[in-house]
């Protein structure tokens, strides 16, 4: 009996060490573009969801108030053609600057994902358009190749859908 409660004590306190490590070191998508538009003609394109499915090829709809605190619901489509629906709750909602929420399976620390959509203002009336996702949890090591593969594309081709639509082109 002493044996097998040593060894579920390991497994406990591996399985926790692990969760931890993939908490404390996350996986980030990273994708930028410069945009020939203001930032705030930049959100206005952001925050203009009800259009989302006449240019967006990767959150092709998404519903509720913009508050931070908020909770609204996406549905995400990745490259192979899946569509994922998701709530996830607002942390920042700052104009013409950021717009950042958290989605979470379950309880959280299983797979995380903070998503953030930052403008950044450049000389000549262009704006720097950041989207990033910040993955945390112990599920992360396993989806990374398919994050990679089938979600950061959909970064790029959102933002360039954004970038176009922005410019009126």
């Amino acid at each position: 009996m002493k044996k097998l409660l040593v060894a579920l004590g390991a497994i406990v306190v591996l399985v926790a060490g692990y969760t931890v490590y993939t908490i404390v070191r996350p996986y980030v998508l990273h994708t930028e573009v410069e945009v020939d538009a203001s930032p705030e003609q930049v959100w206005k394109v952001l925050t203009d969801r009800q259009a989302y499915p006449e240019w967006n090829p990767f959150i092709i709809s998404s519903t509720g108030e913009l508050t931070a605190g908020a909770t609204i619901t996406n549905v995400l489509r990745d490259t192979e053609g899946k569509e994922t629906t998701f709530s996830p709750e607002l942390l920042a909602v700052e104009p013409n600057k950021e717009l950042r929420w958290i989605g979470k399976i379950a309880f959280g620390g299983i797979f995380d994902g903070e998503h953030a959509f930052r403008l950044e203002e450049l000389p000549g009336g262009r704006t720097r358009l950041i989207q990033e996702e910040t993955f945390r949890g112990a599920a992360i090591p396993f989806t990374r190749s398919m994050l990679t593969t089938t979600i950061e594309p959909q970064f790029v081709a959102m933002n360039n859908a954004l970038a176009a639509r922005a410019t009126g082109r």
